[in-house]
């Protein structure tokens, strides 16, 4: 029988949160039973995935958007004191890691997001840093950014928004999961033809027309599934524990 101490050890020697200085705790952020037999994965601990745990006979939720974010408000209230109850109540452990799982060279977002796409990485958005997040890429064979956003749209299921206001031709990409939209300085800084990532601001729109390169907005659950789902596997293939992937629709 797997304990949890095992499924711990297993996920912070695989993604090392120690490196990383990260808006929230990585690993451990809810302590249930000390064994651990079937795990749920998804991309947020929203109050859905808990219920599909418990549903599930879940000792365990592993996810990449947990809980006690810097400058939230501390009090265990409303949807907080929702989600946290359900978890205790049932002895479920939420496990959580964000940018180390963003940054995983096989695992993470970013990698899972490349290999959906079918992008081979060649470099990295952040030269040169160690625990930099975001890749690069050339197509062997330039395309339209009519038939890129085609491709985009069938391999993640949603339509991305997109600035068009790169060349004719797009050959150099580069990507980062989720809400890095201000990543696009580094990608124009680069020379890429294209960027993606998972939301958009206002300035995006500026940045992308003026600097002539083409942005990719393709959702931020919808760039994010890949990660988790792939630890999780992970996981279960190490330790032998059965881990299911439920993803719950968001179309942010």
């Amino acid at each position: 029988m797997t304990t949890l101490r095992e499924v711990l050890s297993l996920l912070d020697a695989t993604l090392e949160p120690q490196r990383f200085q990260d808006y929230c705790p990585n690993g451990l952020q809810v302590e249930g039973g000390q064994h651990v037999r079937r795990i749920v994965t998804g991309v947020t601990a929203s109050a859905a995935l808990i219920d599909a745990a418990i549903a599930r006979k879940a000792d365990a939720l592993l996810v990449h958007h947990g809980y006690f974010w810097k400058g939230e408000d501390a009090r265990i209230t409303g949807m907080k004191r929702t989600r946290l109850n359900k978890l205790l109540a049932h002895d479920i452990s939420l496990i959580a890691y964000h940018l180390p799982l963003d940054a995983h060279a096989s695992l993470g977002n970013n990698a899972q997001l490349a290999r959906q796409l079918g992008l081979v990485v060649d470099g990295s958005l952040e030269p040169g840093n160690a625990k930099g997040l975001g890749n690069t890429a050339t197509l062997a064979t330039p395309v339209s950014v009519e038939d890129f956003t085609t491709h985009i749209e069938k391999m993640l299921g949603r339509a991305p928004q997109v600035i068009a206001g790169g060349p004719v031709q797009i050959r150099r990409i580069g990507w980062c999961t989720g809400a890095a939209q201000g990543y696009i300085e580094k990608a124009i800084a680069l020379g890429l033809d294209a960027y993606i990532s998972g939301e958009i601001s206002e300035p995006t729109v500026h940045a992308a027309r003026e600097a002539g390169i083409h942005y990719f907005g393709c959702g931020h659950h919808a760039t994010e599934r890949y990660g988790v789902k792939a630890l999780g596997e992970f996981v279960q293939e190490k330790l032998g524990v059965a881990v299911e992937f439920v993803d719950i629709d968001n179309p942010v």
